[in-house]
């Protein structure tokens, strides 16, 4: 009899915590779609205190993010991960420090994002998240690469969400106005032409889906983690 193969073992390099327990959530609560009931692929997490991170990032140091996000990888790799993600957009800045000194392979969340940008056939994408994620080309670069464009927001818009992520949202904070001040932001960004927005903080999913949004929304959180999951039980191509 033919043995089943045994999912990948899922390493979760973390930073905040709103963001990362939703990622966290998806892949346990989803992986019983593809493994049955109760069932997911083995996940660990790790998470050094945000605080860190935020001494590196306040200052720019992402060397210094990037030393964070690798010490989080070899724990990881040390217990049995077979892969890492990270639900954290920002800190994707610290990516290329890290994946050349990491002996795991790894899922870029926004690649993930882009790819599923392409088979939905979006044109244009608003991109929200921290300005440190706004102001970088993490996601720029790889819509271009397949021939996508994208909006920032302005700067007043821009001041908005990252007051709104830093100050509530990776706090667990979560009110009407915070939905409401992303409405208003979305809704001008449809003005503009784009018909889809990038949920490109990892805490913005907890407020903002294709429910309460102008436009359809691409929830960065997510769909990491069905990345993952595919990537665990199906592998390393989960897109083909």
């Amino acid at each position: 009899m033919e043995q089943k193969r045994q999912p990948k073992h899922i390493g979760i390099v973390a930073c905040s915590a709103e963001g990362a327990s939703l990622c966290y959530r998806t892949i346990c609560v989803e992986g019983a779609e593809l493994l049955g009931a109760h069932a997911h692929p083995e996940v660990s997490m790790h998470t050094p205190s945000l605080a860190a991170y935020m001494e590196r990032i306040d200052r720019s140091d992402w060397l210094g993010v990037a030393e964070l996000m690798l010490a989080s990888a070899n724990k990881l790799t040390q217990v049995g991960a077979d892969f890492l993600i990270c639900p954290d957009n920002t800190i994707h800045r610290a990516l290329p420090m890290v994946q050349s000194r990491s002996s795991l392979p790894w899922l870029h969340i926004a690649d993930v994002v882009a790819d599923e940008a392409v088979r939905r056939g979006f044109r244009c994408l608003g991109l929200l998240g921290t300005r440190w994620l706004v102001e970088s080309e993490i996601y720029p670069e790889r819509l271009a690469a397949r021939g996508v464009d994208y909006r920032r927001p302005n700067d007043a818009e821009s001041h908005e969400i990252h007051r709104i992520i830093m100050d509530e949202l990776v706090c667990g904070m979560f009110t009407p106005e915070a939905v409401t001040s992303h409405q208003r932001i979305i809704a001008r960004m449809k003005q503009q032409g784009c018909d889809a927005v990038i949920l490109g903080c990892t805490e913005i999913p907890l407020i903002m889906n294709d429910a309460n949004s102008p436009l359809p929304t691409l929830d960065s959180t997510r769909l990491l983690a069905r990345a993952a999951l595919h990537r665990a039980v199906h592998g390393p191509n989960p897109f083909t």
